[in-house]
């Protein structure tokens, strides 16, 4: 093992990172290029099919992770993360003769292969730093995930200048060509000036390799990192859809509120690692799941307008009624005496403004109410017979600039999450990062594709768009509860003493 970072170190930590980042810039470029082309129908694709665009690279990525990381563990990092980026260039440029659902499909499963960049430069970066700066190391890499945002950011401009604003639709077929330009330079680079190194177990089995991959810990640890870097992936792309069709956004705003999530999540991963190095990769993760959970229950309050019954108004004593208004209802009641007494009821009106109610800036849910008239001039009425009937509405925005708040919040906090989680592998698997963080790195990843499906279905069933935060919400304290319950019983055996006191306490 690295026993010292030196400035080799910090080069090809450097390539891993600039390497991923085009890497996962071009594994997300579906969520910006099938929104575009559904939005433009240019395909008749509905929320499901677009769901399965969308989350067909992300499985290719996922699933080929952990055969990367073997690879890596083997080989090294050069001239696997090289060729990857090179093979990769060609379904990407393909994508460019794509006319329908099955060669979309059949080219994202090709480029996906972009997605185990991610196992290649965790086990290539880790074997060049000593276990104390491996934290920060790897968060630092694991910033690449702001490739996102470079595509969610750039990519809409690009489609809108090559389409000459939508009007020749065909333009959008130029885009997979410069991702693929990117990739081959990339990769060219790659070989060139990186210097290869393998950690001391390669020369170990494919057996061996795979060994710890019967710990259940690494499983745990590939849920955590389910819902902290495959759901950032699903909502990558999710975002876009979901800002058009929720809040009525142009495809570049809602490419540049996406890339506002993807960014700082990204980005942060390199704070994640430093924390996770200077306060414990376990508290952070407590925070993380903490904040994910909550977050996720304001987030699934959906824009909604209720009409229901409200306070109505009955009549008081028997009469005539006499005359009927928007403001009042006037009843006529004989008394015994021969004398007619009337009685004035007055209504509350229902406001009419010239501006609709959701063009303003609402933050918290508002109410109003009104009564309409249930009776006519000339009509016979009883004592507590219902006169006007009560209505009452209430409204909540769920205001763009709240929610983009939430979101690039939770997205930040995933971020360090993701940190925190490989945090943890070079601790317990300090020989077998490649393996373990290609397993790790498999079950994220299906995340970011089971993701965009589920939330396909979801909105289908519910035809809510905020179905995608319910699952969230359940994921976070899945996550949660089972952190806490294994970490209770490691008190119980590592300090059993200290464990009763604090259960005392509680």
């Amino acid at each position: 093992m690295q026993t010292e970072a030196t400035s080799t170190s910090h080069r090809i930590l450097f390539l891993n990172t600039f390497a991923f980042t085009i890497c996962f810039a071009a594994w997300m470029l579906n969520g910006v290029l099938v929104t575009f082309l559904a939005d433009n129908r240019v395909f008749n694709w509905g929320p499901v099919e677009i769901g399965w665009l969308m989350g067909i690279p992300v499985l290719t990525g996922s699933l080929f992770r952990l055969p990367a990381g073997i690879l890596t563990d083997k080989y090294g990092g050069k001239p696997v993360f090289g060729t990857l980026l090179i093979l990769c260039a060609l379904p990407m440029f393909l994508l460019s003769y794509a006319n329908s659902f099955l060669t979309f499909a059949l080219c994202g499963f090709g480029f996906g292969l972009t997605g185990v960049s991610f196992a290649i430069g965790i086990a290539f970066t880790s074997v060049w730093y000593p276990k104390k700066r491996q934290g920060t190391a790897l968060g630092i890499f694991g910033a690449g995930n702001a490739g996102a945002a470079l595509t969610t950011l750039i990519a809409p401009s690009l489609l809108k200048n090559l389409t000459n604003g939508a009007t020749n639709v065909e333009g959008w077929r130029t885009l997979p060509i410069i991702y693929a330009v990117a990739l081959l330079i990339t990769g060219i680079l790659f070989l060139l000036f990186t210097v290869n190194k393998k950690p001391e177990s390669s020369a170990r089995t494919l057996r061996g390799q795979l060994q710890p991959l019967k710990n259940i810990r690494v499983w745990r640890f590939g849920i955590y990192y389910f819902l902290v870097f495959g759901c950032f992936v699903a909502f990558s792309q999710w975002l876009v859809p979901y800002f058009v069709n929720v809040y009525s956004l142009s495809l570049i705003t809602a490419g540049l509120f996406a890339a506002l999530f993807s960014f700082p999540s990204g980005v942060i991963r390199a704070l994640g690692g430093w924390m996770s190095d200077k306060y414990g990769a376990r508290r952070v993760m407590y925070w993380v799941l903490g904040s994910s959970t909550i977050i996720s229950l304001f987030l699934i309050v959906p824009r909604m307008e209720i009409i229901s019954p409200g306070r109505g108004v009955m009549a008081k004593r028997g009469g005539v009624i006499t005359a009927v208004s928007d403001s009042a209802i006037i009843i006529d009641e004989k008394l015994p005496s021969g004398k007619t007494e009337t009685q004035n009821l007055p209504l509350k009106r229902k406001v009419v403004s010239d501006k609709p109610i959701d063009n303003n800036a609402l933050i918290f849910p508002t109410k109003e109410g009104w009564q309409e008239p249930m009776v006519a001039a000339g009509d016979a009425v009883e004592k507590k017979q219902l006169l006007a009937k009560g209505v009452t509405r209430i409204f909540f925005q769920a205001n763009v600039w709240v929610f983009a708040v939430l979101v690039i919040l939770i997205g930040s906090i995933w971020g360090i999450g993701k940190a925190a989680v490989y945090k943890h592998i070079p601790d317990y698997f300090p020989e077998e990062v490649g393996v373990v963080g290609g397993m790790v790195g498999v079950l994220g990843g299906l995340g970011g594709f089971v993701g965009p499906v589920v939330f396909g279905y979801l909105l289908e069933w519910t035809g809510l768009w905020t179905s995608c935060w319910m699952f969230m919400f359940f994921l976070s304290i899945l996550c949660l509860f089972w952190m806490h319950r294994v970490i209770q019983k490691m008190m119980r055996q590592e300090a059993p003493e200290l464990s009763r006191q604090i259960e005392e306490k509680l």
